[in-house]
């Protein structure tokens, strides 16, 4: 079975800096199969055996532990799962752009409905939001983002419970999972 990991903090602000090819070794040596890293921040898309998905978080938090030294937070999607809910994605986002953007991805055990409902109701005059599980969908005008109420989310607890990509590499992970 095709997943992605979302691995939250590698190569942010110069903190838990990994080579993508340190990377791409790593997950190789947990017996993956077709493992494939894309861009700087953090994705991996990899086939494995293993249907159980906490299991493989924390195989693949425990590696990433144990190669690198410090204590990564992972979110494994599987190809058909992020399929299913950018078909479902609005046709509003990733379209315009002069909007940003974002795919934040629910880190289990979390559920995308339940970070919403902690981050709070949204202002439409400024954002739209959708969730397709475990996605949720968000895009906001640039020239007006840091009204928003989801670009507020750093620092809140449900900050904790995702990590984001930005469109372009919501759909490049949907392709290279295919």
């Amino acid at each position: 079975m095709k997943y992605i990991a979302l691995l939250r903090g590698i190569n942010v602000g110069g903190n838990n800096k990994v080579a993508m090819a340190d990377l791409r070794k790593c997950f190789d040596g947990l017996d993956f199969d077709q493992v494939i890293t894309y861009i700087n921040s953090g994705n991996v898309v990899f086939e494995s055996s293993q249907s159980d998905k906490i299991k493989l978080v924390k195989l693949c938090e425990d590696a990433i532990e144990e190669q690198f030294g410090f204590r990564i937070v992972c979110s494994i999607v599987s190809a058909a799962e992020l399929r299913a809910a950018i078909k479902k994605a609005p046709n509003w986002w990733a379209k315009d752009s002069e909007y940003s953007h974002n795919a934040l991805f629910a880190i289990a055990p979390r559920t995308a409905r339940e970070i919403s409902k902690g981050i709070g109701q949204i202002k439409p005059e400024y954002e739209r939001v959708f969730i397709a599980e475990p996605i949720i969908f968000w895009s906001a005008a640039r020239e007006t983002i840091g009204r928003t109420r989801y670009s507020k989310i750093v620092g809140t607890e449900a900050y904790r419970y995702v990590t984001i990509r930005n469109a372009n590499t919501t759909r490049k992970l949907m392709e290279l999972s295919t």
